[in-house]
């Protein structure tokens, strides 16, 4: 229960002291002004993932259960808690280690060594995020409604409580900085920075296109809602996330997709023959419409480059199950086909786009039997966190380069004709060997992208989600006890200081940005053990990954099967083209590095973004 005003203080490390005392401190302000009793969980008490519940009229309690720490505030560990606690190494060490001494893990990732240190990384990870889900924007407690309504984006931390004295809780000022002003001030490009592990914008679109399957946040029921009732990898993006549009996309002949063929090749097919809601331009030709299965795709000529490779992997597909499956139907081929595509994108992500990210000399794997012996619950749900963190402007270039020719923000939005004038090979070389921007670290984001940037800082103010410093505890990792921890930049810290008032009061996506990156990487040490759970949990908890789904009749036989088990972002490419380019997530380490770095275009304000 928490304290009176009497309370005497324990002999405890400052942090730890502020830590105990702040909701009896609470109380003693609430009640020496005369006023109604502030919520005592607004000073977040209980730690360790200790549940705060309101008791009476000032006081609380920590519900302790299987946190392995017990006492009024979940502080005290229990034998084996210390014991591990002692011996477990930071996340920090761990990432030295997976990113160092290459030689030895080219030995592991030979050996059965790899598949034990996998299982562990898996398991690690996914447990980090709880499931079923517990919080969503609208219950900050349990309920049967968080649980139940799938329209929500769910938690991992309730919002903050009602009627705390400052907007993050009770510690800094009783407002936040200007959103605009943090995003120019702390944000905003100036000259830009490539980032240091090579990525390219291959893997900067395929971000885009893989994401926004899922994240599909529907603003006219609220911030906290989603349009994409799959909340995992679906595929919702190249099908449709409902049966009528994926049926005004289908052939419905073969199991196939629609299409157009223009010069030989194909290409998704206009709106007039798919006669689907898009987003584009009123003065964009109708022939120049492409129908795909997310309706903002047309922004980007690499969202529609990768709708195209997976419209033509889907139809590819489904000429091999027909040659081997004569007498199925054409639904029985397009939904095989469909959860081939799903396998190979959940292999595609493991183990190239995900590898790359994490830097680890450790080969991932993408193995469902890896977890078959585990409690594991295959399904998932998207949470609100995970959409914030993954706003990954940072990536995008000052202009863009295509056979040697300069495209401004302003050439190349909606330009969907780029795509068939230049062709799939083309952009695929040329997005591979163009360098993306570095994520983290501040002023990152070129200015055509920062309105994005900004609505995310008010978005997460709508959903009141808690200090950054929570989330990173909540993550296994230690809060920062000052600005200057977090930055590594005096002057840096000091704004934020002023701005802010306390870091415990550190917003939680300004602080993912502003992070210092981990040596000669794309972000911070936050953004990997926050996202990596997300992701992991995901991909995983699909039901194909499950014991009753991952064998061989699920792909329509021993050859689907191969086609998951064996699936590549190379083979997903010169699988489907005449001429296999150079496609890879990495620039190549001896070809031109293009960093382009045109003035920058203001677009007019009714122009979308999607760029992350």
């Amino acid at each position: 229960m928490g304290g009176g005003c009497r309370a005497r203080a324990p002999a405890l490390p400052p942090r730890a002291l502020r830590l105990l005392l702040a909701p009896a401190l609470l109380l003693c302000a609430a009640r020496s002004a005369g006023t109604a009793t502030a919520n005592p969980c607004c000073a977040y008490p209980c730690q360790h993932q200790g549940v705060c519940v309101s008791v009476g009229l000032g006081g609380y309690e920590c519900d302790c259960t299987r946190t392995g720490y017990t006492g009024p505030n979940c502080t005290t560990p229990e034998l084996w808690t210390w014991l591990r606690t002692l011996l477990k190494p930071s996340p920090a060490f761990y990432h030295f280690i997976l990113t160092h001494f290459q030689g030895l893990w080219d030995i592991i990732n030979a050996t059965f060594v790899r598949d034990m240190l996998m299982r562990l990384v898996l398991i690690a990870r996914a447990n980090l995020i709880p499931s079923p889900p517990t919080f969503n924007s609208a219950y900050g407690y349990v309920s049967w409604e968080a649980y139940a309504n799938v329209s929500y984006y769910t938690r991992v931390l309730p919002p903050v409580p009602d009627g705390c004295p400052t907007p993050m809780g009770t510690r800094g000022r009783k407002q936040l900085p200007d959103a605009q002003l943090l995003a120019e001030r702390f944000l905003l490009r100036h000259k830009f920075e490539a980032d240091p592990q090579g990525t390219n914008l291959m893997f900067a679109f395929f971000a885009q296109h893989f994401t926004h399957q899922f994240f599909k946040t529907s603003g006219k029921m609220g911030r906290g809602f989603t349009k994409a009732l799959g909340h995992g990898v679906d595929l919702g993006h190249l099908y449709g996330d409902n049966l009528q549009r994926q049926h005004q996309l289908r052939l419905f002949r073969d199991g196939k997709l629609k299409f157009q063929v223009v010069d030989g090749e194909m290409y998704p097919p206009t709106v007039a023959d798919a006669p689907v809601h898009m987003v584009y331009p009123p003065a964009l030709p109708k022939e120049q419409q492409m129908a795909m299965g997310q309706e903002v795709f047309g922004l980007l000529p690499g969202l529609c480059l990768y709708s195209t490779l997976w419209l033509r992997e889907h139809n590819r597909v489904c000429d091999i199950l027909k040659q081997e499956h004569p007498t199925w139907d054409d639904e029985q081929l397009f939904q095989t086909a469909r959860l081939i595509l799903i396998g190979e994108t959940i292999k595609i992500v493991i183990e190239d786009y995900v590898q790359h990210l994490s830097g680890y000399f450790l080969s991932l794997k993408f193995d469902p039997e890896l977890l078959f012996g585990e409690q594991f619950q295959y399904r998932n749900r998207i949470a609100v966190e995970f959409n914030q963190l993954y706003h990954w402007h940072g990536l995008m270039p000052d202009s863009f380069i295509i056979q040697g020719e300069e495209y401004s923000y302003e050439q190349f939005l909606y330009n969907t004709s780029m795509l068939t004038d230049y062709g799939v090979e083309a952009l695929v070389e040329s997005f591979s060997r163009q360098i993306a921007g570095r994520i983290g670290g501040g002023q990152t984001i070129n200015a055509n992208v920062l309105n994005v940037a900004v609505g995310v800082i008010q978005e997460s103010r709508q959903l009141r989600l808690q200090p950054f410093n929570e989330y990173r505890k909540r993550f296994g990792m230690k809060p920062y006890a000052s600005f200057q921890e977090l930055t590594g930049e005096e002057e840096k810290a000091a704004e934020l200081e002023e701005l802010y008032g306390d870091i415990d009061a550190l917003e939680f996506y300004v602080g993912l940005l502003l992070e210092k990156p981990h040596p000669n990487s794309i972000f911070g040490e936050s953004m990997v053990e926050i996202g990596a759970p997300f992701s992991l949990k995901g991909l995983l908890g699909n039901p194909i990954c499950s014991p009753e789904y991952w064998k061989p009749s699920t792909f329509g036989g021993a050859t689907g099967f191969e086609i998951v088990k064996t699936a590549s972002l190379k083979k997903l490419v010169c699988l489907n083209v005449k001429k296999c380019p150079y496609v890879s997530f990495r620039v190549p380490d001896t070809a031109e590095v293009l960093s382009p770095s045109l003035s920058s275009f203001s677009l007019s304000s009714s122009s979308p973004s999607l760029l992350l």
